[in-house]
């Protein structure tokens, strides 16, 4: 089976690092990684601006993997990102990456999952997508070990 074209979708601020080592692990394919400079000119012309590069980076997408730090659940773009990727009928998935060393500030607090501030619904079914925590002490080969199976996991389940 090939590998799965995904939009990762994070707090920048506090998580880029975590997030590379899950986009460097080569088990999906994702959306290109966007250098801060690039992400502050998006931000600096304003939230249309932004609508539009999440808009455009998430085409041809099959599943948002929400990649979720200390902060990511109160992000009003993480929030735009998941509610856009539904209504648009990708698989959405949660993956807790506090347990991941970021190179500067190790690892972090378990962050409220974003996720479950939703009703997500497959016609007239309330359907729960996932969110995993992967284990504490090896979280990164427990996420290179699953990401592959929990897109799909999270196709499957937006499907219905």
């Amino acid at each position: 089976m090939p590998k799965r074209n995904v939009f990762f979708s994070f707090h920048f601020d506090n998580d880029v690092m975590r997030v590379q080592q899950v986009r460097n692990m080569g088990v999906i394919e994702g959306n290109s990684p966007v250098s801060p400079n690039t992400w502050e000119e998006v931000k600096r012309k304003g939230d249309a601006s932004i609508e539009k590069w999440i808009d455009d980076n998430m085409k041809g997408k099959s599943c948002v993997v929400v990649l979720i730090g200390s902060e990511t659940s109160k992000r009003p773009w993480v929030k735009y990102e998941i509610q856009k990727a539904w209504k648009d009928g990708k698989g959405v998935v949660g993956i807790h990456i506090h347990n991941l060393k970021c190179p500067n500030t190790g690892t972090c607090t378990i962050g409220a999952d974003p996720l479950a501030m939703f009703t997500f619904k497959v016609g007239d079914k309330i359907v729960t997508p996932k969110t995993y925590n992967p284990k504490s002490s090896d979280a990164y080969n427990d996420i290179a070990d699953n990401l592959d199976k929990w897109v799909e996991e999270a196709i499957k389940i937006r499907a219905g």
